[in-house]
């Protein structure tokens, strides 16, 4: 087989050849992340003379705006707004290498411009983390990194759960099912790492905090989780059907 027909192959060059499909998904999954950051890590926000931030607040924000960015993307990109996600995609071979590199391009630079809008409109105040992830200060960054791997993981199996097309009958609505997913791990671990289960995520509030310290552990623990969560849900969980089976949201 010539050369130029493996690599092509391999990068999937059909997945971006459609110009106006591959920008619609990339312009989805750059608001998507971008609506997430700013309405997520808004519900962080503490204000003087208001009541600060509580656990139940951030989980619930976190898994509302979820569930609505499915119900508004999902049939645009599948809804990834998350590098974990698209990984999880990718290793089980739903979401080509180059489609998964732009995705996560899309996503990061969403997170940064969702939360350069959030700062826009919040008053200044040195307190201010715009919802920065950190590992709890009486846990170590390996005990932050399984922790975030695992929260990862769980997400994972859930979306791809909800994913697959043999296991439709016994879900209600993938946008709810993920977004209950989502607020329970931020119920369960926020105290412990932030929950934060998405580098995008992450990068975004410490890009505007200029605080990268165990930031390592947000890009390590996803990506950890969301491989094996894929692979797990693939090679062990998947009801196998003669159906054909669809990954979009």
């Amino acid at each position: 087989m010539p050369r130029s027909k493996v690599v092509h192959g391999m990068i999937a060059m059909d997945d971006v050849s459609d110009k106006n499909k591959i920008w619609r998904m990339l312009a989805a999954e750059f608001l998507g992340t971008a609506m997430l950051l700013f309405v997520g890590c808004g519900s962080t926000m503490w204000f003087k003379g208001l009541d600060s931030s509580d656990v139940l607040k951030i989980a619930l924000a976190f898994g509302f705006i979820i569930a609505t960015l499915v119900q508004i993307f999902g049939q645009t990109s599948g809804c990834h707004i998350n590098p974990a996600v698209t990984v999880s995609f990718l290793i089980t071979g739903q979401c080509s290498f180059l489609k998964s590199v732009l995705y996560m391009i899309a996503q990061c630079l969403g997170a940064v411009a969702g939360i350069y809008l959030l700062m826009f409109i919040t008053p200044t105040d040195s307190t201010i983390t715009f919802g920065r992830t950190q590992v709890n200060t009486l846990l170590n960054p390996g005990q932050g990194f399984i922790i975030e791997a695992f929260i990862t993981f769980i997400l994972v199996l859930v979306i791809h759960s909800v994913c697959d097309e043999a296991n439709r009958s016994n879900v209600v609505t993938p946008a709810v099912s993920i977004g209950v997913a989502i607020a329970a791990l931020h119920l369960g671990f926020i105290n412990y790492t932030g929950a934060s289960m998405n580098p995008a995520r992450s990068l975004g509030s410490v890009v505007a905090t200029n605080v990268w310290k165990d930031h390592w552990v947000y890009w390590a623990g996803p990506m950890t989780g969301g491989l094996l969560g894929g692979i797990i849900h693939s090679f062990v969980l998947k009801r196998h059907t003669e159906e054909a089976s669809s990954y979009d949201l």
